[in-house]
């Protein structure tokens, strides 16, 4: 039930819609990732991608929000759908609490939303489950399904949002105030030439975080980077978690998605400082798996380079581990520096 905690109910993220002018690249990509394409929205051009618990919606419409927000910011997550116990309740309170409401002509499903960050749209969902969802009643099977055996991703782990300069607390206070969302990490990180601080948020249910960065300094560093090419805030990433990270790399090797190298001394200490990992090393090597962890457990990530526009994936495995690979940042940041040296921006 909503409570004080949780204002509105919350209760996960149901689905992440997906807009692009040209959007054959961003089907490739889902179905490289192992996710099967399913169903057609009955009334719109809106395409239904499944995997576990992870739900992406591919919105090929030429007009309407979706068709509008890809056409600002290029390839772009426009809209996500969350679970909540009572939509209209939801909808009302986080008006109440200070959200903008969209109206129906402004929005391409016909659920109940606010805008969220960039102008993005938050759906509230209170129908879902195996047995009873939204893409039972409002999308109808495709005559040729596309079922693509399942690469171990089991559900969306934290999303991460990228923001300008000096707007961090007022989006924190966004999620804070309207989901009650709780602070449970701060983070300040310097590369060789740049620099950013992020606040990392839980959900009130604990479902999900919901990381913010914004950067510091000059204005080629790389959350700078996304704003200009997005051409505002918006998700930098979403991270999936893998049951089992290995594996899952190893049935995405020889697909278009790449990830980020990471400077091999990395491996010289790692196992040392982590000796409880269990997963073959090599094959951690091989990927170029990042691994961070305490006495307690640990957690193997990995990023993949930009795949739409700016906006990348991090597949992540965690074992007694709720942190975010803090010890990785250094080594991460890195290492989207010397990605950005090769692309020329720094």
């Amino acid at each position: 039930m909503a409570s004080e905690q949780n204002p509105l109910g919350l209760l996960g993220i149901e689905f992440t819609e997906f807009a692009s002018p040209d959007t054959d690249f961003m089907h490739q990509t889902f179905i490289d990732f192992g996710f099967s394409m399913l169903k057609k929205s009955k009334d719109k051009d809106i395409f239904y991608y499944k995997q576990n618990d992870i739900n992406f919606l591919l919105n090929r419409g030429r007009e309407g929000f979706s068709s509008e927000f890809a056409k600002s910011h290029g390839p772009a997550i426009c809209s996500m759908g969350w679970r909540v116990e009572d939509a209209e309740f939801a909808f009302k309170s986080a008006v109440e609490r200070g959200a903008k409401p969209a109206d129906d002509a402004s929005k391409d499903m016909p659920y109940p939303a606010i805008y969220g960050i960039g102008d993005s749209l938050i759906y509230f969902i209170d129908v879902f489950g195996e047995d009873n969802n939204i893409y039972q009643t409002d999308f109808e099977d495709l005559e040729n399904p596309m079922v693509i055996p399942d690469k171990g991703f089991m559900e969306v782990d934290h999303l991460t949002n990228n923001v300008y300069k000096g707007t961090m607390e007022k989006w924190a206070n966004f999620y804070k105030d309207i989901f009650g969302f709780t602070e449970v990490r701060y983070f300040d990180i310097s590369g060789v030439q740049t620099a950013l601080v992020s606040y990392a948020l839980r959900s009130p249910d604990g479902s999900f975080c919901i990381p913010i960065n914004e950067g510091k300094g000059n204005n080629n560093n790389q959350i700078d980077e996304y704003l200009n090419e997005y051409n505002g805030p918006g998700v930098q990433h979403l991270a999936f978690r893998s049951r089992d990270i290995v594996a899952s790399l190893d049935a995405m090797e020889n697909t278009s998605i790449r990830t980020l190298d990471i400077i091999p001394e990395y491996y010289d200490t790692i196992f040392e400082k982590l000796p409880q990992v269990t997963e073959d090393r090599e094959r951690i090597k091989h990927h170029q798996i990042l691994c961070d962890g305490d006495e307690n457990g640990y957690l193997l990530q990995i990023f993949t380079q930009n795949l739409f526009g700016p906006i990348f994936i991090e597949i992540i495995q965690r074992k007694n581990n709720l942190g975010f690979g803090e010890g990785n940042f250094q080594a991460l940041f890195e290492s989207i520096e010397r990605d950005q040296m090769r692309r020329g921006v720094l």
